[in-house]
């Protein structure tokens, strides 16, 4: 029984040239270009440097949005915990918490765009490829602790 279990086992064991990610086949891309992000893009220095940035200016245009949002969720907690809650307050707070949402992802979508825009052509797909698989849960914000 133990040799028919070692046997089943060995037999489910992924092929040595599998790209796997979190038991998926991810076409194109390797475990360490889905870790590293921006290493499987082979960029130039002044990509690099271009990235970081830009990456750096965007988390500082995020960050005060980031605080607020945070305290936005709070106040929510506290309106739905109230003894009388004030649906006119909670729908405010939450109109608040969507506009907020909504300027946070404009800032992120210029800052992808303007990123994708320093690419070449294929350097463009396997950007493409990457955010996509991140979208659905397959990168690094999908697996907590990669990055």
């Amino acid at each position: 029984m133990l040799m028919s279990l070692s046997t089943i086992l060995i037999a489910q064991t992924a092929e040595p040239g599998a790209r796997k990610f979190r038991g998926m086949q991810h076409p194109g891309m390797q475990m360490n270009e889905m870790r590293g992000g921006a290493k499987g893009l082979n960029l130039t220095d002044a990509q690099k440097e271009a990235f970081k940035s830009s990456m750096l200016a965007t988390q500082k245009q995020l960050q005060p949005l980031k605080n607020e949002l945070g305290e936005a969720e709070a106040h929510q907690k506290t309106l739905m915990t109230a003894e009388k809650p004030d649906f006119g307050a909670l729908n405010k707070n939450i109109e608040k918490i969507g506009g907020i949402r909504v300027e946070m992802a404009k800032i992120q979508i210029k800052n992808r765009l303007d990123m994708r825009a320093q690419l070449t052509d294929e350097q463009k797909l396997k950007f493409d490829l990457f955010k996509e698989g991140m979208k659905h849960g397959k990168g690094p914000k999908g697996v907590k602790g990669m990055m």
